[in-house]
C-alpha cells in the first residue's frame, strides 16, 4: 500500500469538504474541551479533599458560663470534657480556645472587613475545643457522643459543610460532562455525515480502484484517516482552549478564593488531560468512521 497515495487522498478529502471538516473539528474541540474541563474538575476536587480532610475538625462550643468564667479550661465541666476528648481513641489532638483567642482569630480572618470587626465583641464569641480526628470520615461518632453533654452548647462538624461543598462541585462537574456528551454526540453525527459525503463525492474513483483489484481497506482507509485527523486536530484545539482559559480566566478566579480552591497548574492540563483527550478523539473518530463505512459505504 502506497502511503503517499493514502495521505494525498486524506488531504484531498479534507480540503474538498472544507466547511464540514471545519465544523467537525470545532464540534470535536468543544466536546473534548468540555470533557477536559470535567477532568480538571475531578482533579481539583481530589486535591481539595486531600488538603481539607487533613485539616477537618470537630468544634465543641462551650456554654456561656464556661466561656465567661473558665479561661484556662481548668475546672469542671470544661476540664472533664477536655480530658474525655483527649483519651478518646478516635481523637488525635484537642486544642482549647477561650473567647479572647477566638476574638483574635476572628479579627485575623476578617481583617479585610474592618466594619465587621468593629461590630464584633469578645463576649459574643464562645470558648471552644477544637478536636482533630485520626479519621475525619468518622466525625459523626464524636458529634453524637458529646452533643448535649454538660457544658456543651453545640458541636460543629466541618465534615458536613465539606460534604455540601463537594456535592456542589460534583454537580458542576456532572453538568460539564453532560454538556460534553451532548457535544460529542453532535461531533459523532458530523463525522459520520462527513465520511458519507466524502465517499459519495469520490464514488467513481473508488469504484474504478475496486475494479482494478484494490482491496476494501485500501479504498476506505483514507476516509477513516480523515476522521482521525479531524478528531486529533479538534483535540489539540480543545487542549489549546483549556490552556488559554487557564491563563486568561481560571487563574484570576481561583486566585480570588485565597487558596480555598487550589490553582490549576499547566501540568494538570498537559498531563494527564491532554493525552486522554487525544486518545478519546482517536477512538471516537476511528470507531465512528469504521461503523459508518461498514453501514453506508458498500464499495
Amino acid at each position: 500500500m502506497r502511503a503517499s497515495f493514502v495521505f494525498s487522498e486524506v488531504i484531498t478529502g479534507l480540503r474538498r469538504n472544507v466547511t464540514m471538516t471545519i465544523a467537525m473539528i470545532l464540534t470535536t474541540a468543544i466536546s473534548l474541551g468540555m470533557l477536559g474541563g470535567g477532568l480538571l474538575f475531578v482533579r481539583t476536587i481530589d486535591k481539595m479533599k486531600v488538603s481539607y480532610l487533613d485539616d477537618v475538625e470537630v468544634t465543641v462550643y462551650l456554654t456561656e458560663d464556661i466561656s465567661a468564667g473558665d479561661k484556662q479550661c481548668s475546672a469542671d465541666p470544661c476540664a472533664s470534657l477536655r480530658q474525655s476528648l483527649e483519651t478518646n481513641q478516635a481523637v488525635e489532638s484537642v486544642v482549647y480556645e477561650n473567647r479572647d483567642e477566638a476574638y483574635e482569630r476572628f479579627k485575623r480572618i476578617f481583617e479585610g472587613q474592618p466594619e465587621l470587626v468593629e461590630l464584633a465583641r469578645p463576649e459574643a464569641l464562645p470558648a471552644s475545643l477544637h478536636v482533630k480526628l485520626f479519621d475525619p470520615q468518622r466525625s459523626e461518632v464524636v458529634v453524637q457522643e458529646y452533643n448535649g453533654q454538660p457544658g456543651v452548647a453545640k458541636v460543629d462538624d466541618q465534615n458536613k459543610f465539606l460534604d455540601r461543598f463537594f456535592s456542589l462541585l460534583n454537580a458542576g462537574r456532572n453538568g460539564t460532562f453532560i454538556v460534553a456528551l451532548i457535544a460529542a454526540l453532535a461531533a459523532v453525527l458530523l463525522i459520520a455525515n462527513t465520511i458519507q459525503v466524502s465517499a459519495y463525492t469520490r464514488r467513481t474513483e473508488v469504484g474504478i480502484m475496486r475494479l482494478v483489484g484494490a482491496t476494501r481497506w485500501y479504498t476506505q482507509l483514507p476516509f477513516l484517516l480523515e476522521a482521525v485527523v479531524a478528531g486529533v486536530l479538534g483535540a489539540l484545539i480543545g487542549v489549546t482552549g483549556l490552556v488559554t482559559l487557564k491563563y486568561l480566566v481560571l487563574d484570576k478566579i481561583l486566585a480570588a478564593t485565597g487558596g480555598a480552591i487550589p490553582k490549576i497548574e499547566l501540568i494538570d492540563v498537559l498531563f494527564p488531560v491532554a493525552p486522554i483527550l487525544i486518545g478519546v478523539s482517536v477512538l471516537i473518530s476511528a470507531f465512528t468512521g469504521y461503523i459508518t463505512l461498514r453501514l453506508y459505504v458498500r464499495h
